[in-house]
């Protein structure tokens, strides 16, 4: 074992050396600072059980594990989901009934009572929420669900910590080393002079990026919310001393990292302090680290900032795994306005990454709905870009006539006008509005909607993520509304506790519940099957119907076009155009589980999601289905 770590220690050194050396090649002290890294990845591998060294062994051989067919994720915060750890072990055979091999729970390190972002203030990285067990425990699930094909997922809240983190104590009593973990100014100056190219997260919260603390008179920077500070990752010290914390994570069992709010790690002054080089540096030494100390970990960044640049933080020595929020926000782009030439062109554009990276799918979080897209696509699609996001957060808040929807504004900027939509899938997707109407009509489209929002997810290259509870079609929980703690923050009501009667009609097709949850499944058990999403490329087509979006996946012989219509209407795709496409007049759906002959042309009902088999795929289906 020591061998096979001091291989990996010489082939990923000059992969460590080279961003420490970006970050602090001109300290006098740099070699110190280097050789403190090298001891605390040294240490952390020391502490890594004998489980996990096995995995590492597997990992190794297969980098790119994340991207076989076979996984499926899903989110959830483990007391909303299941009240603790010991009980979420008991609902293992749930997940395992829908398919679920990557799990990802929402923060459960210590925060603050009260207002904490949805645990994303930490207070403690070693110590968990008492609410929900111990770390003893934590480490025993994820055992437990490694050994059921379950990957555990962890957020790392890498940006700041709470007020009330000991760090932060340390820095209010005064103690010069803790104050260098922060960014700490005596007076208005330089804080002024950095806000002048600074956007505003939170806007209702407070104005710009700093507040104020008597008690040690000085202005702190903190981007998000008042009681969130930022660190100060100038400081080696720093920087060493979160490499520990993260590889701590991955020596629980944690085998995937959550890098939250990795856009903002870096400051500089004339800048906007955003998606700055010395950021990506941060988390190539982050990266390296956890290949030398623990291979089986994968890092995914979260960046919810302009496509492009989003793109820029997935790579194999950065963050392996990505949130797409694009796609997540141009597939409910195309359901407000019935068209796809947008998102068609975006996909094209900015799809494709390092190929031996992955994409993490979803169509919703546990966050806000923003429009995280570029403004090229919005106009290839024929609209205006600002004038179109004030369109979508009206249309998804039920304020546009028509509107389906039934969701709640986010973080309203009086003086831009822009603003985020929080709401759970079904609600956003009609099912809310259709059932107090009582409509069996719009409750059929609504059902679709959500359907086809999740097919699109489970078929595109990568891999697919499940906020849990979408898949039962809950509907969005005003109660947050009444509590005092979390009544300014809408996006309480899409967190609701999950609802286990609810499930209970998981397996009732006359209930939304069973429609929505029975497709799902069939979903998942077509995309672990097929081998064509197995590593599969992805490649979008124009079908010529602005409302269809239609791609293939494509793995050697073993190939598939999905079509997804995006509009309440029927659809017609010309078999003139399938042909050109490579495909034969009679197609098996696999989706639906029947042969379509399309002569003159390819009908395609409301909102409906089409999986159709190509080459050897297609004869692997008929003959199912024979």
């Amino acid at each position: 074992m020591w061998e096979s770590f001091k291989r990996r220690l010489e082939s990923q050194f000059e992969a460590l050396f080279a961003p420490v050396f970006a970050l602090y090649g001109d300290h006098y002290d740099f070699f110190f600072h280097l050789e403190t890294i090298v001891q605390t990845i040294t240490e952390a591998w020391i502490e890594r059980e004998g489980g996990l060294c096995g995995l590492d062994a597997l990992r190794e051989e297969d980098r790119s594990w994340f991207q076989s067919h076979r996984m499926v994720g899903a989110t959830c915060y483990v007391d909303l989901f299941a009240g603790g750890f010991k009980a979420l072990g008991d609902h293992l055979p749930y997940l395992k009934e829908l398919g679920i091999t990557y799990l990802h729970l929402m923060p459960i390190f210590r925060s603050p009572e009260g207002e904490d972002d949805g645990g994303y203030a930490v207070s403690d990285y070693r110590n968990v929420d008492p609410k929900l067990g111990t770390v003893e425990e934590l480490r025993e699930v994820a055992t437990l669900f490694r050994q059921h094909g379950i990957s555990l997922a962890l957020d790392f809240v890498l940006n700041h910590t709470a007020d009330e983190h000991e760090w932060a104590k340390r820095a209010l009593d005064g103690d010069p080393n803790f104050q260098a973990y922060y960014r700490m100014f005596p007076d208005r100056e330089l804080p002024d002079a950095y806000e002048r190219n600074l956007h505003d997260v939170f806007p209702d919260d407070h104005d710009g990026a700093f507040s104020y603390r008597p008690r040690i008179k000085q202005w702190v920077w903190t981007t998000f919310h008042t009681y969130q500070w930022d660190l100060n990752y100038a400081n080696p010290a720093l920087l060493r001393q979160m490499t520990e914390e993260m590889l701590f994570l991955a020596n629980l069992g944690v085998e995937v990292i959550r890098m939250d709010a990795v856009a903002f790690l870096w400051k500089e002054l004339g800048t906007d302090c955003q998606n700055l080089p010395h950021a990506h540096d941060v988390l190539r030494v982050f990266s390296a680290a956890a290949r030398i100390a623990a291979p089986a970990t994968t890092l995914k960044s979260e960046a919810i900032v302009h496509p492009d640049e989003v793109r820029k933080y997935i790579h194999m020595d950065e963050c392996q795994l990505s949130y797409n929020p694009q796609l997540m926000a141009l597939l409910w782009d195309a359901l407000a306005t019935r068209k796809t030439t947008g998102l068609r062109v975006a996909m094209e554009r900015r799809f494709q990454i390092d190929p031996g990276c992955a994409w993490v799918n979803y169509v919703r979080c546990h966050d806000d709905i923003g429009w995280a897209f570029s403004d090229e696509e919005v106009e290839a699609a024929g609209f205006d870009p600002r004038s179109h996001r004030r369109f979508l957060t009206k249309f998804y808040t039920g304020q546009h006539e028509g509107s389906f929807s039934r969701g709640l504004v986010f973080q309203e900027n009086p003086e831009t006008g822009d603003a985020r939509v929080s709401g759970m899938t079904a609600s956003l997707a009609g099912l809310e509005h259709a059932i107090e109407i009582d409509d069996p009509a719009e409750i059929e489209l609504a059902i679709r909607r959500i359907v086809l929002l999740h097919g699109v997810i489970m078929t595109i290259g990568g891999m697919p993520l499940i906020y849990l509870g979408d898949e039962i079609a809950m509907l969005n929980d005003y109660g947050f509304e009444d509590d005092r703690e979390k009544y300014a923050d809408s996006r309480w009501v899409h967190r609701p506790p999950f609802d286990w009667e609810r499930s209970e009609r998981r397996h009732d097709n006359s209930t939304p519940e069973g429609r929505v949850y029975q497709s799902l499944q069939r979903l998942i058990q077509l995309r672990t099957q097929s081998l064509a999403f197995d590593r599969a490329e992805t490649e979008f087509v124009d079908v010529g119907n602005e409302h269809v979006f239609a791609f293939f996946r494509n793995r050697d012989e073993h190939s598939a076009l999905i079509i997804a219509n995006f509009s309440e209407n029927p659809q017609s795709i010309s078999a003139k155009r399938l042909r050109n496409l490579g495909l034969r007049k009679t197609v098996v759906d696999t989706f639906k589980g029947e042969v379509i002959t399309a002569g003159h042309e390819l009908d395609v009902e409301p909102y409906q999601l089409m999986v159709l088999a190509t080459g050897s795929s297609h004869a692997a289906a008929r003959a199912a289905l024979d």
